[in-house]
Parts: C-alpha cells; structure tokens; sequence
C-alpha cells in the first residue's frame, strides 16, 4: 500500500509517501510546499490544492493519511491549518483516493510509542525507520512521513482486528 501522509500548513505544508509491505516500510519520497507569505489566504489554498493535486499525480497513493489540528494550544492556528487540511480533504476527493484523519496524540504514539513525544523524538524516529541518511529532514515533511506511517500501523491493527 503507497500511502501519502500530510502535515498541513497553509505557509508549508509538508508530504511524505511510503510503501508498506507486509511489516516492511519503504520510504519513497518527502518534500514541502511552501506559499509565498504575503499571498491572499484564498492564493494560498488555491497554490497548495494545484501542488497538491501535482503530488498527487506523480506518486500514485493509494490512500492519504492527514493530520488534524490540535485545538487545544491555539484555536484560531487550528482554524487555519484546518483550512490547509480541507485543501487535502479536497485533493484526495477530486482524485478519488480515501482520505484518512488522525490526532497528533495518535501520530507520534504510532510513529515513536509514545504519544506525547517532541517534534524532535518524532523526526529522529522517522528517520530511523525509513533509514534517512539526508542530514536535513524538514521538520513538517517528518511528521507527515509520521502520519504516513500512523495510517499503515492502524491499518494493519484494523486487519488484524478484522481477522484478515
């Protein structure tokens, strides 16, 4: 399963994608979207929803996997980046891809084992797991390679727990 995790932002957003097979997880690619900051906030989603969709494109995922925001540190930041996340609601629904959501807590649980774990303690994680040997990760392309790999580990869970 090619599974493209996103940490979205509406100044960076970050993506990673993945491949899982079986219990193995293949790092394929990660990068950034950034807008320009003086951009309209409507120029802004309109810029990340054609990128994107262009991601999108060029990496086939079978599925995304997408962070929410955490509401309790700052509701009108969540508010925001709530709107980068209906950006990639929308891109997955207008290339007819499933689009999963998943909490921070559940993120960094799944990524580190432990669910209150630093930016940091996730990005080294990440990194271990997929063998990153790029001395410089971006910070937001790491967590959406956590979310990425948050979706494959419940998706797996589920299976089991289905009896697949």
């Amino acid at each position: 399963m090619r599974v493209l995790g996103i940490d979205p932002g509406t100044m960076i957003l970050g993506y990673g994608v993945i491949e899982g097979r079986g219990d193995i997880i293949t790092l394929v690619g990660y990068d950034v979207i950034k807008c320009r900051s003086r951009l309209p906030m409507g120029e802004r989603l309109h810029f990340l929803y054609l990128n994107l969709c262009r991601v999108i494109e060029e990496y086939q995922p079978d599925v995304i996997a997408i962070e929410t925001p955490f509401v309790a540190e700052n509701a009108r930041t969540a508010l925001i980046i709530g709107k980068a996340q209906a950006i990639a609601l929308l891109a997955a629904a207008a290339s007819h891809i499933p689009a999963f959501e998943y909490s921070p807590a559940a993120i960094k649980y799944n990524a580190t084992s432990y669910g209150a774990s630093s930016k940091e303690q996730v990005q080294e994680m990440v990194r271990l797991q997929l063998d990153i040997k790029d001395e410089f990760l971006p910070a937001d392309s790491a967590d959406a390679l956590a979310t990425a790999i948050c979706h494959l580990r419940q998706d797996h869970m589920n299976n089991i727990a289905g009896g697949k």
